[in-house]
């Protein structure tokens, strides 16, 4: 069963919804700029608190993990106690945790904080798409969603260069810390907003949640992500390859219990369907290679070129234009052209991907920035494509009933596969000789997977809008 959502008032409809919109989106956009800031950030952070190649691997991977591993259940919770009251805790707890962020004192710290952060970002997200959901008719809710997509496009493109700008301004002498305290004001505004606009809704105390399902998968990317980042830090002794057994047994648990469990976090009857599956995992794959691919530029361009944390972040605006360029061009296209347009985007992807390696491979540290502006924005072209409508595409053939189960597992996913692939990835351009052209050469490989798996997917995608 669904929440129950108070309903807007008839005299105030069209400006108390659009003041919702706003509310959500403003806290959408806040979570995307703390999830996006440490691909700039993380060399100056692990530089100042000494936490070496690990910590820049975990700044980013313990936000997603986190994110990923309880975006399912945050969901489930917003359905059983109220989606205002989850929206509430979510974007307080958020805010709370940034700010320790900025306090941190070490390593262990930081990365405990980002891990708060992903999780209280993950009691929020799910929320604000189902206020929507619940105080815009059926007709609206299309243009409602449509606003998403270019603001949270910008807000790729603001976060790192607000990071960058932050960091080489160095107010009042704290310099990466601002990044995260300046969530004093923007969480404060954000709570303010959604106190005072959000509808009251009941809650449905019937809704379960599969606490231990959440564990187990919990457990299995904590085994797998320590055993990567310790492994590629410290050497492949035994305790990452023990690391890496216990998460790849925890799996195993995670699965049997999917089929036991009576609210499992993905519906067993899901993964028989072959074209929700193979978008899975080509979602799976696909957003792993692109999170490694966005960290591994970063790095390049402050290692390597020598670039400062605004200009890197400069260096990488392109990608989020491009994004933003397609994503509104493909908007009206989804429907008709279906997984046809999927593989063009793939097709952008891995021809920019390509165009960075052989500039890499044959300029290395004597190369141009303004040489990287053309192949990035390709790249950001075919992610603009790619990101709605694999979406799209994968829910097409899927049954009402488990469209709940099936978007949140897709998120869920995707979230992972950040956290994953921005540990892979970096591990490949830390611990290689020609680490930047291997990155782009696994990126590559990665996103040619995908292209395969087109052919197994829905050719249409169903509208979902109307």
């Amino acid at each position: 069963m669904s929440t129950l959502v108070a309903p807007v008032p008839p005299h105030s409809t069209d400006r108390r919804r659009w003041a919702v919109l706003a509310v959500v989106l403003f806290a959408a956009i806040v979570d995307l700029l703390d999830a996006t800031i440490t691909n700039i950030a993380a060399p100056t952070i692990a530089a100042d608190l000494r936490g070496g190649d690990a910590l820049v691997q975990w700044l980013g991977a313990s936000y997603s993990l986190a994110m990923g591993v309880l975006l399912v259940v945050g969901g489930r919770l917003g359905d059983k106690f109220g989606r205002r009251r989850l929206f509430l805790i979510g974007i307080t707890g958020f805010t709370l945790a940034s700010i320790a962020c900025g306090l941190a004192v070490d390593s262990a710290s930081i990365v405990a904080f980002r891990l708060l952060q992903g999780a209280f970002g993950a009691l929020l997200i799910p929320q604000g798409f189902g206020i929507l959901g619940a105080v815009f008719p059926r007709d609206e809710i299309g243009k409602a969603f449509g606003v998403f997509v270019p603001a949270l496009g910008l807000s790729a493109v603001g976060g790192p260069i607000l990071a960058g700008s932050l960091i080489d301004a160095d107010l009042f002498g704290l310099g990466w810390r601002s990044m995260f305290l300046i969530n004093i004001a923007l969480g404060g505004l954000a709570i303010g907003l959604a106190a005072r606009l959000l509808p009251h809704d009941t809650g449905d105390r019937a809704v379960t949640v599969d606490v231990l399902g959440s564990g187990l998968l919990a457990a299995t990317m904590l085994g797998l992500l320590y055993g990567l980042v310790d492994g590629s830090s410290h050497g492949w002794t035994l305790r990452p390859i023990l690391s890496l057994a216990v998460g790849a047994g925890f799996f195993a648990l995670f699965c049997l219990r999917q089929r036991a469990a009576a609210s499992p976090l993905i519906e067993p009857s899901l993964l028989k369907d072959r074209g929700f599956t193979s978008g899975l995992i080509l979602g799976l794959v696909f957003n792993a290679a692109v999170s490694g691919l966005l960290f591994v530029l970063s790095l390049f361009l402050q290692d390597v070129l020598h670039r400062t944390p605004t200009q890197a972040s400069l260096g990488l605006a392109p990608i989020a234009a491009g994004i933003v360029v397609s994503s509104i061009a493909v908007h009206n296209l989804i429907a008709r052209m279906g997984r046809t347009l999927i593989l063009i985007g793939l097709a952008l992807t891995l021809t920019g991907t390509l165009a960075l390696l052989a500039l890499v491979q044959t300029q290395g540290s004597g190369l141009a920035g303004w040489a990287l502006i053309l192949p990035v924005f390709v790249t950001g072209l075919g992610l603009g494509t790619c990101f709605g409508t694999i979406y799209e595409v994968t829910l097409s053939g899927i049954d009402p009933k488990e469209s709940g189960s099936a978007s949140g597992s897709l998120s869920a996913t995707q979230q992972l596969a950040n956290s994953v692939g921005a540990a892979a990835i970096t591990t490949i351009y830390l611990h290689t000789s020609g680490g930047t052209a291997l990155s782009l050469a696994a990126v590559a490989a990665g996103v040619s997977v995908c292209c395969g798996l087109v052919r197994l997917m829905p050719r249409e995608a169903r509208s979902r809008r109307h």
